[in-house]
């Protein structure tokens, strides 16, 4: 019989951390826990308010179904995530952490990391980018010198937010990654990408609103940079919907619903010509620990959590100049260690 257990978090920022979407200064998640015998799986879902996803309503949640989760046989992680997908349907953030930690204690009973489990070789990972919040460029160029790292991803908040590019480009050589989040119009998208090309950006994150698809289908024609989908490609059922639009999805296990429906999107996606990009949603290393096993399958990765928060909860995650590296230990390869 399963074991659950959950433990609930507010993880400070190292600064306050601001998107188009708003600022906050902590990262509220909950960590659940399945056990079975001398083992224990281990997965996180970060609450993001513009979802309307709280740590109290997931733990709510998850004490309503815990007798049905308890006595689940755990026999295979694909049936326990339909299992889930049908017991708790829609709460996609909580799916994952319960996914994630079905992953971590299969992958342990089997002794071995989950990457090899899945059959994932360990060979080209692409690197990890560091993500600058919105601020004033004073403050973001302080935040930059103060991480240098090889790549960067830059949050903006309106067109306005070339000047914020090229002040940052003053101080560093290396690639920008742009994330819009939704932000810009059509017209402004149009007259940007060509000066952000110039400025050593090498890709843009959902510069419209989901809604404009049309819009979107026109953008990548004229683009001279790779759009990739983000608030466009929350779930599987929406990979083949960005087609016309972007040249890439970004996958966020919270939003998916976990580690078993993001290894059918990746598989989708590459079958429709998309380049695979997975990205972070401010998790400590336990839910980074899960994207990092998938690394060798993707092109692009935005997997920062860690390094933007200012207390981390597991350990075994370490990062080497924008190259994650994993513990080699069985599961997802990070021990829960909770508040210091």
């Amino acid at each position: 019989m399963l074991q659950l257990r959950h433990y609930s978090f507010e993880l400070p920022f190292e600064y306050p951390f601001t998107i188009f979407k708003g600022t906050k200064t902590h990262q509220p998640t909950l960590i659940v826990s399945l056990g079975l015998a001398d083992m224990t799986g281990y997965g996180e879902a970060p609450a993001i308010t513009y979802y309307n996803v709280t740590v109290p309503d997931m733990v709510a949640s998850l004490e309503s179904k815990r007798a049905m989760i308890e006595r689940y046989a755990l026999t295979d992680p694909q049936r326990f995530w339909h299992f889930l997908h049908h017991l708790i349907p829609g709460q996609h953030f909580l799916i994952a952490a319960l996914d994630i930690a079905g992953w971590d204690l299969w992958a342990q009973m089997r002794r071995m990391p989950l990457y090899k489990m899945l059959g994932i070789n360990w060979e080209n990972a692409p690197v990890t980018d560091y993500t600058i919040g919105l601020d004033t460029i004073e403050n973001m160029v302080a935040k930059m010198e103060a991480h240098p790292w090889p790549v960067y991803k830059i949050k903006t908040g309106s067109a306005d937010d070339i000047d914020r590019l090229i002040a940052l480009r003053k101080h560093t050589d290396a690639p920008f990654r742009v994330d819009a989040n939704e932000g810009w119009t059509f017209e402004e998208a149009k007259r940007l990408l060509p000066e952000l090309q110039k400025l050593g950006v090498t890709l843009v994150e959902q510069p419209l609103p989901k809604e404009d698809r049309e819009a979107m289908t026109e953008l990548k024609k004229l683009s001279p940079l790779p759009l990739f989908a983000d608030e466009s490609c929350r779930t599987e059922d929406e990979v083949k919907k960005c087609v016309d639009g972007f040249h890439g999805i970004n996958i966020k296990l919270t939003k998916c619903g976990g580690i078993t429906p993001a290894m059918r999107m990746i598989k989708e996606a590459r079958a429709l010509g998309l380049k695979v990009m997975m990205g972070s949603m401010n998790e400590s290393s336990i839910g980074t620990a899960a994207v990092a096993n998938l690394l060798p399958l993707l092109d692009e990765v935005d997997a920062d959590g860690p390094l933007l928060l200012n207390e981390d909860i597991a350990k075994g995650l370490t990062y080497e100049n924008g190259v994650i590296k994993l513990s080699g230990g069985n599961g997802l390869g990070v021990k829960f260690t909770g508040r210091n």
